[in-house]
């Protein structure tokens, strides 16, 4: 029996686009009292696996949390296999504001002592004696009282892009750090105000909202299904959006947007900016903001010790990280001294660009491929891209795709290429090809093959 994954994210990329089939990213949670974690993790892999649905899960004995990608042609049975337990029927899925064949590569389920790092004590207070909750016409009516303090129960890398209009923005990087904080900063309305909450899907609020009725607030809300499910009745009830940019997600997609506002900047040049990427440095993988340019000239990096540890022969980068903490441990998550441009806490609400309306996601179906690899490096002047060769061969007359969130989808017919330095015919696994492409590039960009 199956329990874990065989295949890498890259080697399921590959399957994904093979296959051709619209997926959806979707998230759900449920409290409940599970006695058996394990055997549930167990049986939900087991189930979700058959249905190639894929994701990121955390079980314990206090529910289920889910974010997941699944094909949209397995839908209803992916729901019948929620339908097995009674605290799962009827269960709401929030869909995602704009779907990604990629957003999940693999299908990841852990037990975990709690569904979300809370810091609480369960056994202190009634967990299920929660906020009102409001959909988003009556979140809107609410957020216009005079008497509504509105908390944004989301870290400080997730509001900086996006937010509701005078939101408190704790400045913190955890949601356990969040709840004594505003506590402390709102213990004198505890009768007098309206205190509304919201968070990505719903799930933190649950909690905290019980949490904050034990310290006494009278009138407690919290917005149902968080912005995901705010965003989505937005544009079924044609309503005015009160959240200003981009929703912050956890996954490959690192946000989906609500509005056309950009209202953050890159963290290293201070350009209106709100793409999230990853430190290319194994040995940080910061969250930052970074711009188009910022990305081609650091090459992914948050700063030029990163950048130049990247360039090191990969024995010298292991050895480098050899017996320290890895991964978004190595710095607090978004903030660093190189980070110029970082802003966190009390955020602005006036917007500083207006983003470019991205082609439709879901098109990407539409075209039959196969994926190649990645962008390396543009070279302006000569308007010449590299690329490694990841997966498959290249050839001369080969129908490509060159694909990112900026450059869009672009085809192009090869019909000349340099590989590893040399003119040739054909590249293969491994090699680095550089060819003329009439268009920027940048380094998020993906190298794709069009089959016939």
């Amino acid at each position: 029996m199956q329990l874990y994954n065989t295949l890498s994210a890259e080697e399921r990329a590959i399957m994904i686009d093979d296959a051709g089939k619209q997926r959806l990213t979707l998230s759900f949670y449920a409290y409940a009292k599970i006695q058996d974690p394990q055997k549930f993790r167990n049986d939900l892999f087991v189930a979700w696996n058959a249905l190639d649905a894929l994701g990121r899960i955390y079980v314990a004995s206090e529910g289920i949390n889910a974010q997941m990608s699944i094909p949209a042609e397995n839908l209803e049975a992916f729901r019948t296999t929620l339908e097995v337990y009674d605290f799962m029927k009827g269960i709401r899925l929030n869909e995602a504001v704009e779907h990604d064949d990629h957003s999940f590569l693999k299908l990841t389920i852990k037990v975990r002592h709690k569904i979300v790092a809370d810091g609480l004590n369960d056994d202190t207070f009634d967990v299920t004696n929660i906020g009102v909750h409001l959909k988003a016409k009556e979140f809107n009516e609410i957020l216009d009282d005079p008497n509504t303090i509105v908390v944004d129960f989301r870290n400080h890398y997730e509001s900086e892009v996006g937010h509701f209009k005078n939101a408190i923005t704790p400045d913190v990087e955890t949601f356990r750090e969040s709840l004594p904080i505003i506590n402390d900063q709102l213990k004198d309305h505890k009768d007098d105000k309206n205190l509304v909450m919201y968070c990505t899907g719903g799930i933190r609020c649950e909690k905290a909202s019980a949490y904050f009725k034990h310290q006494g607030f009278k009138n407690v809300y919290q917005l149902e299904g968080g912005i995901i499910n705010y965003a989505k009745q937005l544009k079924e009830e044609g309503l005015e959006s009160k959240f200003i940019g981009k929703n912050f997600v956890f996954d490959n997609r690192l946000g989906e947007r609500i509005t056309d506002d950009i209202i953050s900047q890159c963290h290293q040049c201070g350009k209106p900016c709100d793409n999230h990427t990853n430190c290319e440095n194994d040995g940080c993988h910061l969250l930052f903001i970074q711009c188009d340019d910022c990305k081609a000239a650091m090459e992914n990096c948050c700063s030029t010790e990163c950048l130049d540890i990247i360039h090191m022969p990969l024995v010298d980068q292991v050895r480098l990280r050899t017996g320290k903490q890895v991964g978004n441990k190595v710095f607090r998550k978004g903030k660093s001294e190189n980070l110029k441009f970082k802003h966190s806490g009390e955020l602005p609400e006036t917007a500083l660009a207006t983003a470019q309306k991205p082609a439709d996601i879901r098109q990407k179906v539409k075209v039959k491929k196969v994926l190649l690899g990645k962008a390396e490096h543009y070279y302006v002047k000569a308007q010449v891209g590299q690329f490694t060769v990841e997966n498959h061969e290249l050839n001369i007359g080969d129908k490509i795709l060159i694909s990112g969130p900026t450059t869009g989808d672009q085809e192009l017919v090869l019909n000349r290429i340099i590989v590893n330095g040399a003119e040739t015919q054909s590249a293969k696994v491994g090699d680095k090809v550089t060819f003329e492409v009439p268009f920027r590039i940048r380094l998020s960009d993906k190298l794709y093959k069009i089959l016939n």
